[in-house]
């Protein structure tokens, strides 16, 4: 099982945050630590609003294998409707020859839409626009020279795209919310998938992990070597209440702001007491707490990778980097510890 760490590069500069070049910044030193304490990713999302710093992942995942050696170097999700798959696999195929061969794509449809404007396109697309782009994506990872036309690109007629990845294949894949189209889409094609998990009780994505294997089964392809990555949230102190007290007034700010944009319910106490339960989605506490909570997670859905997401930016950068060393130096082992007896059932 692999862990590692997701991030939207949320900065807030007009919010009590950090500019969004001070960010950047501090994400440089976040997978630097990560490495350190040997996590095995760092996965930056694409967005496109003022609270965030994280428009060009490749960029910055660029910046970060100058200097790194071993962690692998994921966007978490790349936002391929409203993007070009040609320069996608391009940025990509640089970000592996440069951190020779660590670069993966997360490829999805989006948290936000505030992409689709911006880059000309239209919502009323939106389901279109990601399989046709998928679609020409995983042909130009395939073959070098690709032959390929849609309805929403001009067409492409035996073309070379370059550079070529050093990886071969380049490593696609489909990151989702809990969309159960999105989950059999990833089983059919064979690709890896990552549930964003963060709300509710994880428990209850089994029902999609089983769609997605027996789509992948009905299609040929061997279920039992699937990658399934969960991403949540999660902040991680010595003292449990510590650590709840310093996040929920940052996270009930970030969750609320979004919900009113929704529609959602209004976050409260009770509601963060919930997602910080042991059938919650938030891995908040003490080490020995959030290492119990992942065990329960990989029993329940049979993951291979865990993402923890620990961005709220107006928590103060320190904590955020203890969080990444108690992970990685005391949660992870104790998983890893625990999970020992059933690697190879």
């Amino acid at each position: 099982m692999e862990f590692g760490l997701s991030t939207f590069l949320e900065a807030k500069p007009r919010q009590g945050g950090v500019t969004h070049a001070e960010r950047l910044r501090q994400a440089v030193d976040e997978a630097v630590l990560a490495e350190q304490v040997g996590l095995d990713v760092y996965a930056i999302g694409e967005h496109h609003r003022v609270e965030y710093a994280s428009s060009a992942p490749t960029t910055i995942l660029a910046a970060i294998a100058a200097k790194t050696n071993r962690i692998r170097l994921s966007s978490a999700v790349s936002v391929l409707s409203s993007d070009d798959p040609v320069r996608v696999y391009q940025n990509f195929a640089t970000l592996d020859g440069l951190s020779n061969g660590r670069a993966e794509i997360m490829a999805g449809r989006g948290s936000f839409i505030e992409s689709f404007p911006l880059f000309g396109y239209t919502l009323d697309d939106y389901n279109e626009l990601f399989e046709e782009k998928l679609d020409l994506l995983l042909n130009i990872v395939s073959s070098e020279k690709v032959t390929w036309s849609g309805n929403h690109r001009t067409a492409i007629h035996d073309l070379g795209v370059y550079p070529r990845a050093v990886q071969d294949p380049l490593p696609v894949w489909i990151g989702t919310g809990g969309n159960a189209n999105s989950a059999i889409r990833a089983g059919l094609l064979g690709l890896p998938v990552c549930f964003a998990i963060i709300g509710g009780s994880p428990a209850r994505f089994a029902s999609l992990i089983n769609l997605y294997k027996e789509a992948a089964k009905q299609a040929g392809h061997d279920h039992r070597k699937l990658k399934i990555a969960v991403h949540s949230h999660g902040f991680i102190k010595e003292d449990a209440e510590e650590a709840a007290n310093l996040y929920f007034p940052a996270v009930v700010d970030l969750i609320n702001v979004i919900g009113r944009e929704r529609g959602f319910a209004e976050y409260t106490r009770q509601s963060f007491e919930a997602a910080r339960s042991l059938e919650g989605a938030l891995y908040l506490g003490d080490p020995e707490y959030v290492a119990e909570k992942i065990v329960l997670l990989k029993k329940n859905l049979g993951l291979t990778r865990f993402l923890l997401h620990i961005d709220i930016s107006t928590l103060p950068h320190r904590d955020l980097m203890q969080t990444i060393e108690l992970f990685g130096t005391k949660v992870v082992p104790m998983v890893k510890k625990e999970l020992a007896p059933f690697r190879n059932t």
